[in-house]
């Protein structure tokens, strides 16, 4: 196996930088890893991609792990202006879900230079939320196969947290402040205990948003604020697809059984989906990254 520390540009001229596993031999197919939001891609997910990158190159299958605009809470990447390198603020507390498309196109034209030809979205956490947003508007994107791990309910999440009064209240303060020019301005700690912006906030929460393709409180609750067909996205996608989850996951407020039994009602007519559970995992397949890059190396094979 080699192993080749990485960089490059996404299609908004920000600069990315990453870690490419590839075989002894040379290979035509390769996966792309998404980490989720506050990762940071292979440099700080050591054991799950050394285990993904050694399951995959043994099968022939090069490995792309990189960190995207979602790094960290707050993450410098330098931004190209004219060939001039510049220092831009990214991260969770200002990223748009919608703005994995330049991370993923920047991927598939850094791979696809490599002369790679079999391209396969590997989504992780927020990653899996946001291969269903890429392929809502890139129908036409060159992936064979998605794969989708612990995709998350973050807008059910608040919403559960702090109670439907307060949760109109910063949906409409988030508007405002997008409405006014400040949606880049960090949101104060009374509004959400996190670091993060107006509009990234009211993106991750707005129940009738991108960011909400696993609507599973929304559905189980039977909350009457979202108004969009639940897990729209999701049913969309027209590629074969593997989604796993950790039946300890603790972002599965109903148990993850429950979240993949709602994925499956919803799909029950669909053929090119495989639903894996892997007993005791969490969220992050902590202690079962090997029995996670078994499932995704047997899959893809």
């Amino acid at each position: 196996m080699r192993l080749k520390l990485i960089e490059f540009t996404n299609t908004n001229n920000v600069l990315l930088p990453g870690l490419l596993f590839e075989p002894d031999k040379n290979c035509e197919t390769v996966v792309i890893s998404l980490h989720g939001n506050g990762s940071s891609g292979g440099m700080y997910n050591v054991d799950k991609n050394n285990a993904l990158a050694k399951a995959l190159t043994s099968k022939n299958i090069s490995f792309l792990t990189f960190s995207n605009t979602g790094a960290h809470l707050i993450q410098k990447f330098d931004v190209l202006n004219n060939g001039v390198r510049q220092r831009g603020n990214f991260g969770v507390a200002y990223e748009c879900i919608k703005d994995c498309i330049y991370d993923i196109d920047g991927a598939v034209e850094f791979v696809k230079s490599l002369g790679y030809k079999r391209l396969i979205l590997l989504g992780q956490s927020t990653g899996a939320n946001k291969i269903c947003v890429y392929n809502k508007y890139k129908k036409d994107n060159p992936f064979s196969s998605y794969i989708l791990t612990s995709g998350g309910d973050d807008s059910g999440i608040f919403y559960k947290q702090i109670g439907s009064k307060k949760f109109k209240r910063v949906i409409d303060k988030c508007k405002n402040a997008q409405k006014n020019g400040k949606g880049r301005n960090l949101v104060p700690k009374y509004i959400a205990p996190m670091i993060i912006s107006y509009s990234s906030l009211l993106d991750q929460i707005d129940p009738d948003g991108d960011y909400n393709t696993f609507p599973f409180y929304w559905v189980s609750e039977r909350v009457g604020i979202m108004t969009k067909k639940p897990f729209n996205e999701f049913i969309a996608i027209d590629k074969p697809s593997l989604v796993i989850y950790g039946s300890a996951d603790e972002y599965c407020h109903l148990g993850a059984e429950n979240c993949l039994g709602l994925l499956k009602e919803a799909t029950k007519s669909k053929t090119n989906l495989t639903y894996k559970l892997i007993n005791n995992a969490d969220h992050s397949f902590t202690g079962y990254e090997k029995e996670l890059a078994e499932i995704i190396t047997n899959w893809i094979n």
